[in-house]
């Protein structure tokens, strides 16, 4: 699993910046593919704060889902809200990194 320690100052700044976000992949019935993870990596290491649409699942499924998505993803889950979650994973070169915490 990836394993940046954020602080709770970090994860709501991580929370606001992602509610201007729009998902840029959804989750359906296909599940968990190698060409999901593959996609998800190229978004992270793009974007590193993701919105991710997961579609069909209840509460306890979503979470479960959004744990293994963080470890596959070797990312940060952020947070989950109905049927969207929000994914960090910072970049590791400090010159093109986007988002800079606080």
């Amino acid at each position: 699993m990836y394993d940046l320690p954020l602080s709770g100052a970090q994860k709501k700044h991580l929370r606001s910046l992602g509610q201007q976000l729009d998902p840029v992949l959804k989750l359906g019935k296909g599940g968990v593919t190698p060409a999901f993870l593959k996609e998800l990596q190229l978004q992270l290491r793009t974007h590193e704060l993701i919105k991710l649409r997961i579609l069909g699942l209840d509460r306890t499924e979503r979470d479960a889902l959004c744990a293994q998505l963080a470890d596959e993803g070797r990312c940060l889950c952020i947070g989950a809200i109905g049927h969207t979650g929000l994914f960090y994973r910072q970049q590791p070169d400090p010159s093109q990194r986007k988002i800079i915490l606080p």
